[in-house]
């Protein structure tokens, strides 16, 4: 996923900010409880797509970002 793009994209939902699952290929709102499916290298940004996440999973800390 392309950090700058990463930066741009919102929650549809709530706004806030969305964390990149890489191992699930998911974008995590962890305010909405939702993680966004990415299909073919594209976020799929539909609330009705979306799988609703635990209060365990939403409270776990992002993965470490790659170092360029």
């Amino acid at each position: 996923m392309d950090t700058k793009l990463l930066e741009l994209l919102v929650c549809p939902v709530t706004k806030g900010p969305l964390i990149y699952n890489r191992e699930k290929q998911e974008l995590l709102s962890r305010s909405a409880r939702l993680a966004y499916p990415i299909r073919d290298g594209i976020p799929v940004l539909l609330e009705h797509l979306a799988r609703p996440i635990s209060e365990e999973e939403a409270a776990r800390p992002p993965a470490p970002k790659p170092q360029p």
